[in-house]
């Protein structure tokens, strides 16, 4: 059985109107002249520390266009009314994205995305950026993709013989000062007079992403023995932060500190439906009766067990929820197996259906799949494939078990479960009350990210004329990764910035205009 490529961006698409940019206008606006000021702060030398939404990163790539449309550089711009000075960026050497180490292209860096009339596709193409050329600095933004709160006082962050084992960050090594600096020391040594920091994003975002794979970190305070997808210990995120402001304001610098959006709200947990499973699919719609009389039995079997909740049924007149695998439920395997062996079912079919289903049950609406999962919804698991070939199950009837979503529960890395979430929105509101701490306590401007993002996903918001939600490709906040802002989603959220620095530091700061940022970056630029 096999389900026709996944058409959940169509249907995303479906009745959305799309604003066009219009450089339509009667002239220019004459307004009476206003001297900018920056108020008691002092914007002469602005230094950013953060990751990827300081870094530019958007359309699931950092590349040269997306940098110069950066939070921080929109800010810069604006500082410069106010006396601000240069603001130099790592820039990268094209429009694609991806990095080279040595001359071969680094695997996890890939492409940027772009539009492809139907989908987000990868561009193709060699990338040209070789982290071993390094740059010459200092540079203003300290922004570095995948970036973590304590990776900012990592020493050998910026070390290229760290890149391949997962001990440095191939970013960092492009613009490190030494092999052995961190972060925050290269932006402390240039003496910044303010500075932003928008940090620990990360620290909740590669947890949530993969699913909940990695581990929730509560009772561990040693980072380094973390893993890629582990929720830092808010204990750890706590001493990290403080020491990070500690050391910033040291020079003397005032600043703004940013807390961390509520991830879950982004377009990667909100675009695929946890219902994709349509009748009206001519591949899936004529399978149901079958589908449904395979899963009677093992029905029958929740039922007795007293959890008639985990049985699978698929709708002939609406759309169905996918089946997944569900780590927090009960394991039934064994009583599975047992029950429909005793119904006549020979062993070796019993033992698969009791490893299959022992802890899975359909989807619902308090399930998060994550946007990645929209390319293997329906399609065949070849390693599920093979490992049931290698039980003894005949490659017909392996072939039939093994479509993910339909009858090959999808694996946890596709789908946040409930508890999960919980583990994310516990530690970011930990964070954030951490940030908005020591905001208070530095005397340092601070900007309620977490609640602007949230307006955007819940009612939208206005830009000038434009109007900017959570959906993904038009919605106009966010990039086609479904996590990083557009180009006008980070002048929207610069905008923001400004609006508290100069309520905090008696500056006025001018607001960017929407219309002089894009959504979309074409395929070439």
């Amino acid at each position: 059985m096999k389900i026709n490529k996944y058409k959940w961006l169509l249907l995303l698409l479906a009745g959305v109107f799309v604003g066009c940019n219009s450089d339509d206008d009667n002239g220019p606006v004459i307004e009476e002249s206003v001297v900018i000021t920056s108020g008691t702060a002092d914007f002469s030398n602005f230094v950013s520390v953060g990751n990827t939404l300081t870094a530019g990163y958007t359309d699931g790539a950092l590349f040269l266009a997306g940098q110069k449309n950066s939070l921080p550089n929109i800010l810069a711009q604006q500082f410069a009314l106010a006396g601000g000075g240069e603001f130099k960026q790592p820039l990268m050497s094209d429009n694609l994205g991806g990095l080279l180490l040595g001359g071969n292209v680094i695997p996890s860096i890939e492409n940027r995305l772009f539009f492809n009339d139907t989908v987000p596709a990868r561009l193709p193409g060699i990338p040209t950026t070789e982290i071993t050329t390094i740059l010459t600095g200092p540079f203003n933004n300290m922004g570095v993709p995948g970036a973590k709160s304590f990776h900012l006082l990592a020493e050998g962050y910026g070390n290229a013989a760290g890149v391949m084992i997962g001990k440095a960050n191939p970013y960092f090594v492009r613009f490190a000062n030494s092999p052995n600096t961190t972060i925050i020391a290269d932006a402390v040594g240039q003496q910044p007079t303010f500075f932003s920091l928008w940090i620990g994003n990360n620290d909740v975002l590669s947890y949530a992403i993969s699913g909940g794979v990695g581990v929730n970190q509560t009772d561990n305070t040693d980072p380094s023995t973390y893993g890629s997808n582990d929720i830092t210990n808010a204990g750890v995120f706590e001493n990290v932060y403080k020491g990070i402001v500690a050391t910033l304001v040291a020079t003397g610098a005032d600043g703004i500190l940013a807390n961390i959006p509520n991830v879950l709200k982004i377009p990667y947990f909100t675009t695929v439906p946890f219902k994709p499973l349509s009748p009206a699919n001519p591949d899936f719609g004529p399978q149901i009766p079958t589908l449904n009389a395979t899963f009677s039995g093992l029905n029958q079997v929740f039922t007795a067990l007293g959890v008639p909740e985990r049985s699978i049924v698929f709708s002939t007149t609406e759309a169905s929820a996918v089946v997944i695998s569900d780590e927090s439920l009960t394991n039934y395997s064994a009583q599975i197996k047992g029950a429909l062996m005793q119904g006549g079912l020979d062993e070796g079919t019993a033992t698969v259906f009791g490893l299959l289903y022992g802890q899975a049950r359909q989807a619902t609406a308090a399930d998060l799949l994550v946007l990645s999962s929209s390319s293997i919804l329906g399609k065949l698991n070849t390693a599920a494939f093979d490992m049931l070939v290698g039980f003894g199950v005949p490659p017909e009837t392996a072939g039939l078990l093994a479509i993910n979503g339909i009858t090959y529960p999808l694996e946890d890395k596709w789908v946040l479960l409930p508890s999960e979430q919980q583990d994310v929105i516990t530690a970011t509101n930990a964070f954030n009350q951490i940030i908005k701490d020591v905001a208070a306590d530095k005397e340092l401007a601070f900007v309620d990210v977490n609640a602007i993002l949230d307006q955007v996903a819940t009612t939208g918001v206005s830009f000038d004329e434009y109007s900017l939600n959570a959906k993904l490709v038009f919605g106009g906040a966010f990039g086609l990764d479904g996590i990083h802002p557009t180009a006008r989603g980070y002048a929207y959220l610069a905008n923001k910035f400004m609006e508290a620095i100069n309520a905090k530091y008696g500056s006025n700061l001018p607001a960017v205009k929407a219309r002089d940022y894009n959504t979309l970056y074409p395929a070439s630029l």
